[in-house]
């Protein structure tokens, strides 16, 4: 995949984005949450080895989970794999770990530089800390407004890359993003990203689960 600047991390190839892409659709249905290397095959045209490749190293970054069969027939056990997205049943020791070290360097920066802190709290904190490290691990320059809760990627590294594989990759991006906010958890999600008028412009929108419902239930009034 073509783009405007350094790449790594999990988005770093299309061929990537189309296996998470599938592993995070895979946990969204109600049938099945994990799939097969040959079903991954199946749906990408990719050879085996390949996916076994790229599985490996999402692997190893804290982004998939591999899982052995269960089977009650006689055969030889398949490798299942699913998305790390922090939820209860699917979390990642990796990403747990990614998360911690992140809130004790963001704690060591902040104790020598105590104006840095943001004033959302400490576990909002903690996941914005995470957030940061994820981003800036795959090849972005992340901008946080701790006010207005929006992340500026601008310019995006993927941007001159080809506009039909941009949406999946948005939304493959996305859900990472979240995937690392629940891991360090909190009561940030990742909205939305922004709607852009330059193809280099990037805004991810965040959002204070508590606050949403503070204001739903009245407890707050005349909050953005």
């Amino acid at each position: 995949m073509a783009n405007g600047g350094p790449v790594c991390g999990p988005i770093s190839s299309y061929s990537r984005v189309q296996i998470l892409h599938l592993l995070f659709e895979a946990g969204s249905s109600q049938t099945r949450a994990a799939v097969s290397i040959a079903e991954l095959c199946e749906a990408t045209g990719l050879h085996a080895n390949t996916v076994r490749e790229h599985l490996q190293r999402l692997i190893e970054g804290g982004y998939v989970i591999p899982t052995i069969e269960h089977r009650t027939t006689r055969g030889r056990p398949r490798t299942l794999y699913s998305a790390a997205t922090g939820a209860p049943g699917a979390s990642s020791p990796v990403a747990r770990d990614k998360a911690k070290a992140a809130a004790r360097r963001g704690d060591l920066m902040r104790s020598v530089l105590p104006d840095s802190a943001p004033d959302l709290g400490r576990e909002a904190t903690y996941q914005l800390d995470a957030l940061v490290e994820h981003l800036e691990e795959s090849g972005f320059e992340p901008v946080v407004d701790d006010r207005r809760l929006t992340v500026d990627l601008s310019p995006c590294p993927h941007a001159a890359g080809r506009s039909e594989d941009r949406p999946m990759l948005c939304r493959v991006h996305l859900e990472l993003m979240q995937s690392v906010l629940n891991e360090a958890g909190g009561p940030l999600e990742a909205e939305c990203v922004r709607d852009a008028v330059l193809a280099s412009d990037c805004t991810v929108q965040l959002r204070d689960s508590t606050r949403q419902r503070q204001h739903r239930t009245g407890v707050v009034h005349g909050m953005a």
